[in-house]
């Protein structure tokens, strides 16, 4: 396509101007693809294939070492696996070459869908005091069969608790923004019944913090029962 890869609403998601100097752009149906990398002080940089969806999605494969199997990876869990010491800012750990030089993708155009797609989202699905309708959820660890808190405030932090959930052998070292071992505590009665609700903070489960299909929490690209049914739903 001369003039860039086209969105579903005929429009281009960028132009060949945008990516002109970004390095190892390919373009494959749906999505852009270009090289990536997450740099870290003990053990160098790890690099990967960033795909930019029509959608506003980003997924990683990762190509650290030749062997590295882990692929569709979520830019927060290609920064753990990299081992990134300062975890928790991918936007500016991540990087992708442009010009020769690293540079983060935050500064970049490539999270521009990612940007607008979270903007719309957050705006559509909000309590009365205008903060995202998401209760903090628990995942319960294969190995110690402790409970560990989630955030749902934003896409990426319900994408993580969704693969979370999707994963029968989920466990405590796998969450990428809390250094959390079996080893740890886990968290006291008293402390779970608070689970970010905006109309009480001992709330059991309400319409200001149970959702129950939203742009931020319901995956396009993910086949489980919950997202296709939302997905189509919102086709209907």
């Amino acid at each position: 396509m001369a003039n860039g890869l086209e969105r579903e609403s005929g429009s281009t998601i960028f132009s060949e101007e945008e990516l002109r100097e970004v390095s190892g752009v390919k373009r494959v149906g749906d999505y852009v693809e270009v090289t990536c990398g997450c740099t870290s002080h003990r053990y160098g940089d790890a690099v990967g294939r960033l795909r930019v969806f029509v959608n506003g999605f980003l997924e990683i494969t990762c190509e650290c070492t030749p062997g590295c199997q882990e692929a569709k990876l979520t830019p927060s869990a290609f920064e753990k696996h990299s081992g990134r010491e300062t975890a928790r800012k991918w936007k500016n750990n991540v990087w992708v070459i442009v010009n020769g030089e690293k540079v983060p993708l935050c500064k970049t155009v490539l999270l521009k869908y990612y940007n607008q797609v979270s903007k719309a989202a957050n705006g559509s699905h909000r309590s009365q005091n205008g903060r995202a309708c998401h209760r903090d959820e628990f995942v319960r660890c294969s190995r110690c069969n402790k409970e560990r808190r989630f955030r749902l405030r934003t896409k990426e932090e319900c994408r993580i608790h969704h693969d979370a959930l999707a994963d029968a052998n989920w466990k405590c070292s796998d969450l990428p923004y809390d250094k959390i071992t079996c080893d740890d505590e886990e968290e006291r009665a008293s402390r779970r019944v608070y689970r970010g609700c905006t109309r009480s903070p001992t709330c059991k489960g309400c319409t200001s913090c149970v959702c129950f299909g939203c742009d931020i929490c319901r995956f396009s690209d993910c086949s489980c029962q919950t997202c296709a049914d939302f997905t189509n739903n919102a086709k209907a």
